[in-house]
């Protein structure tokens, strides 16, 4: 497929736009509201409840967008709110005002991507280009701003990060207006609760949820806290948002170039018993060091341990989860077990991370080794068998 630039250009501007604006500012966040008075329980507190609050709004931003037959208007909606209440951080404090900011801000911005997916998913079917080019064009945008971020950070500190997401997000609904309208919208079928239960039936469904829950869960304490840690142990800002682009760079390969080899060579159990295996071993070494040099080598992990094990976990739902039950699974899989799981630790992570320090990290590493029993019953029969007790 060669579509003109013509008709890919709007949504590689889109998608830069948009994760450029992710890239920017979501490595810094946490360090920015600390560095306002926030121990690191409130903290946990904050972003778990953020999380919760992504889980309502986005499904109801996408009801109205489909509703209304105006997709591109509700992004647009949802980036300038994104944009104003980014910048209220930098007037906001005490822990109750930067606790509804936060939820706002969190309100806002959750939709933005099932949005721009939406939009992409419909035009790459219709005009004939590879959704994963204007994908991996925003993952290529957010390595690039977070690594502008931390040259900005040292210069300008931490209260920048937020001005230039404001700045990258209200350019998004201009960039919108080169992107062609959804006149027909797909439909998504509903969470029904003949849908739920049939889901809970499956065994391998069961089972997906619950170790993606278990180890991409378990990456909470490290989203939260990682460049909190660095930075208190010395590590520059432009040094640490190097190390957290690796992660992201890491995980555009595998996702592009590694993963689906991978997949076809060792099956999705093996690739997830790989990610829970290395999980754990990254959290390990987050737990007893803060060596530069082994903070360098685990960080590209993440390809590992979100990347691939996401893509072993879509294979499996593929394959054991009925075409009609696709949409509710996928609703199931994204918002009630990985982000309701995540919602959880993270603000467990906030206590661990206040109580024990660098050793909360050994707590993501056992629920990595949970994960494996789990990894292991997907081979063979389970994996095949569609009923059944877990």
């Amino acid at each position: 497929m060669r579509p003109d630039l013509a008709t890919i250009a709007p949504f590689l501007l889109l998608f830069a736009l948009l994760y450029a604006a992710f890239g920017a500012a979501s490595p810094f966040l946490p360090a920015l509201i600390e560095a306002k008075g926030v121990p690191p329980e409130q903290l946990g507190l904050m972003f778990g409840a953020a999380t919760a609050i992504r889980l309502l709004s986005a499904p109801l931003a996408g009801r109205i967008a489909d509703q209304t037959h105006a997709l591109r208007a509700t992004l647009a909606v949802c980036c300038v709110g994104t944009a104003l209440t980014a910048l209220a951080y930098l007037s906001a404090s005490g822990f109750w005002l930067l606790f509804a900011v936060s939820l706002l801000h969190a309100m806002a911005l959750a939709p933005t991507t099932n949005l721009a997916d939406a939009l992409a998913l419909v035009a790459s079917r219709r005009q004939g280009f590879e959704y994963g080019w204007v994908r991996g064009a925003g993952s290529a945008a957010f390595i690039a701003a977070s690594i502008a971020a931390g040259f900005a950070v040292s210069a300008f500190g931490l209260g920048v990060v937020v001005a230039l997401q404001a700045i990258l997000m209200l350019a998004v609904p201009f960039a919108l207006r080169a992107v062609p309208p959804v006149i027909d919208p797909g439909t998504t079928e509903a969470i029904s609760r003949e849908g739920f239960l049939a889901l809970l039936r499956l065994r391998v469904f069961r089972r997906v949820v619950l170790v993606a829950a278990l180890i991409l869960g378990s990456h909470a304490l490290h989203d939260t806290f990682s460049i909190i840690r660095w930075t208190n142990a010395g590590v520059s800002a432009h040094a640490a948002s190097l190390l957290w682009s690796l992660a992201v760079a890491a995980e555009v390969m595998v996702f592009f170039l590694a993963g689906p080899w991978l997949l076809d060579r060792l099956g999705p159990a093996c690739a997830i018993g790989i990610a829970a295996i290395l999980g754990a071993v990254r959290w390990l070494v987050s737990a007893l060091t803060l060596d530069l040099t082994a903070i360098v080598l685990i960080q590209p992990l993440h390809g590992v341990t979100f990347a691939l094990l996401h893509l072993a976990c879509m294979r499996l739902l593929a394959i054991s989860v009925p075409p009609h039950l696709a949409a509710t699974a996928q609703a199931l899989y994204g918002t009630v077990g990985i982000g309701a799981a995540t919602a959880l630790l993270t603000v467990a992570s906030g206590w661990l991370y206040s109580g024990l320090g660098a050793q909360a990290f050994l707590v993501m590493s056992a629920l990595c080794i949970a994960a494996l029993p789990l990894a292991f019953s997907l081979t063979g029969p389970a994996a095949r068998s569609t009923a059944g007790s877990a």
